[in-house]
């Protein structure tokens, strides 16, 4: 029995996916947040958090693009056409929210206010626009002879624009459990305090998604309730609700770290329910990861770099994380 190249690269594609998802996700839920405290100080402890790693993290977006491209390249040339603009919409918030973090810092008190606000432009439109290409995603992109068959905006519809507020809700909450974790004091408390309305407005927006998704997709429907997979999803809703009531008392009894663990596992949940729901298509409703898969040779030739790569990228960003660890307080630079 051959090795199941296609397998393997989605494998590698949703771990990175996920991995930055996860990490660059706090990031800008952080920027997110950046309204709901005034204060300068406050404001540079928060992003004191998360300047020493936050440009690495966009490696995975990098990892995930290139994987894409080079393994499926019939998924990457459908989903750029089908996504295009909410992709460049993207782009263009990650950019504002790279330069605030690199002026903000050097700016006087008297402008700082306006990479503040690009910071908090960049974040939310970074996040919308991720979001929104999500649930494009998931209604599904028609392929014709290999290629999009859509329109340029067809994106844009009611459960897209949806999906990209709630992703919103979502990252809130993870950099509002983040900024719990890694600060202390009266910002900490702040945080406690936001984190229960985030929670509440986060199950809010999985019980819409999960009940608008296969209402509206027949073929997500049917995969949800047919056997076997039904095993598989079956557990996903009762963690959720299990993992939001431990969410919940972390949050009560000012625990510093569970919430934070507790976030990762709900956007892990998340994630898995929709990979439930789509696998093993790459391009939904029907184009298979088998189906979009370059040669065999490619995939290989490319799996040798990935297994040298990946390690490395891993190796670098424990070691960022260990060598910054601990609380950061106003006392702490960034230079």
């Amino acid at each position: 029995m051959g090795i199941d190249l296609p397998l393997i690269w989605a494998v590698i594609i949703i771990f990175g996916i996920m991995m930055y998802v996860i990490m660059d996700g706090f990031d800008l839920g952080i920027g997110i947040l950046f309204p709901f405290m005034k204060g300068s100080g406050d404001r540079d402890v928060m992003m004191n958090t998360v300047a020493p790693v936050w440009d690495g993290n966009e490696t995975w977006l990098v990892l995930g693009g290139a994987a894409l491209f080079g393994a499926f390249p019939l998924a990457y040339s459908v989903v750029l056409s089908a996504l295009y603009l909410p992709l460049i919409f993207m782009l263009f918030g990650l950019i504002f929210r790279g330069v605030a973090f690199e002026f903000r810092f050097k700016a006087t008190d008297e402008k700082r206010h306006i990479w503040d606000k690009a910071f908090i432009g960049g974040s939310l439109v970074a996040t919308f626009f991720q979001g929104v290409a999500l649930g494009a995603y998931i209604d599904g992109l028609p392929v014709v002879d290999r290629q999009y068959a859509g329109g340029g905006l067809d994106w844009l519809t009611p459960f897209s624009l949806f999906c990209g507020a709630a992703l919103i809700v979502a990252y809130a909450l993870l950099g509002c459990t983040w900024l719990i974790m890694k600060t202390e004091g009266v910002l900490q408390k702040a945080m406690h305090n936001l984190a229960r309305p985030l929670t509440l407005a986060l199950l809010a927006v999985i019980a819409v998604v999960s009940l608008w998704t296969p209402l509206a997709h027949g073929d997500i429907a049917a995969r949800w309730f047919c056997l076997p997979n039904l095993f598989w999803f079956l557990p996903v809703p009762v963690l959720v609700l299990v993992t939001m009531w431990g969410l919940f008392r972390a949050v009560a009894s000012s625990a510093h770290y569970a919430p934070f663990i507790l976030t990762l596992v709900l956007i892990f949940l998340g994630y898995s329910g929709l990979g439930i729901s789509l696998w093993p298509n790459i391009v939904p409703p029907l184009t298979s990861i088998w189906d979009a898969a370059a040669p065999p040779q490619s995939q290989g030739f490319m799996l040798v770099g990935a297994l040298l790569i990946i390690p490395i990228i891993l190796g670098y960003t424990i070691w960022s994380y260990s060598v910054f660890r601990g609380k950061v307080n106003d006392q702490a630079g960034y230079h």
